[in-house]
């Protein structure tokens, strides 16, 4: 529990200058985030973290992430999306190179790993280049949504949620935790105007955030079971990885780009 608490103690201490200063400083941070949690992929998926694959993972994943602006002055036919399709195409010559040791399959997993996190995290800039009360707002979604669900679950939890994935979580905690999130960040939200909508979009939008961000926990669950796995990683001492702490919210900040939120 000492070694739980001073983790996140001192992840806060980082975590939350980087959010206040925004600018370079989240860019470079996500960035930093992202290729950690590709890492633990390539862990999970018993891959080399210094390897061709490997490096190709990491600047996919980086070309994801980086604000647009970064590539203004590159010339109009190498699009991220070209750049991040070359490097695609690297991956599966790798399947070539290596006659199958290096398989289609294992270019698939890193492909959607890229996109997975690559996006994620992109948006997690994005969220705070609008504004740090959106990118707050996301996050009181998933922290409240989590918080609420172990609390609740452990008190009056008794209808398992998705045993083969995850034992511990429940319907009650999920449902309360949700109610929890859906009044407190629908307070914030209307509160700041993010979004500019009315209140009942603003309940059912954080509602909406908060089931997705249970799903992203669950997928992320479900991805440490298939590799058998009790933690994406050990880079945070009682917490497990990045992709541990930040399953929820690769789900979430997506979507807050595809309601118009950022």
């Amino acid at each position: 529990m000492k070694t739980r608490v001073l983790t996140a103690i001192i992840a806060l201490l980082l975590f939350v200058p980087i959010v206040l200063l925004g600018g370079i400083f989240i860019q470079i941070g996500a960035i930093a985030l992202g290729i950690v949690a590709m890492s633990e992929v390539l862990i999970m998926k018993k891959k080399l973290v210094i390897s061709p694959e490997a490096i190709l993972s990491f600047i996919g994943v980086t070309l994801l992430i980086a604000p647009s602006n970064w590539f203004n002055d590159l010339p109009s036919f190498l699009s991220v999306n070209f750049l991040f399709y070359l490097v695609v195409m690297l991956l599966m010559l790798r399947n070539v190179v290596t006659k199958n040791i290096f398989s289609f399959d294992d270019a698939g997993v890193i492909t959607i790993a890229m996109l997975y996190i690559g996006m994620g995290f992109h948006y997690f800039i994005a969220a705070r280049h609008v504004g740090i009360t959106v990118l707050f707002y996301a996050l009181f979604i998933v922290w409240l949504t989590d918080s609420g669900a172990y609390i609740f679950g452990k008190q009056f939890g008794k209808h398992k949620l998705a045993p083969h994935v995850s034992p511990n979580k429940t319907w009650e905690g999920s449902i309360c935790g949700s109610l929890l999130a859906t009044i407190i960040a629908t307070a914030w939200m209307y509160y700041f105007s993010v979004g500019h909508t009315s209140l009942l979009v603003a309940v059912i939008v954080t509602l909406v955030l908060s089931i997705a961000g249970q799903f992203g926990d669950l997928v992320e669950s479900a991805l440490k079971r298939y590799y058998q796995v009790k933690d994406s990683g050990k880079i945070l001492p009682g917490h497990g990885g990045i992709l541990d702490r930040f399953d929820s919210l690769l789900f979430v900040l997506p979507l807050l780009h595809l309601f118009g939120i950022i």
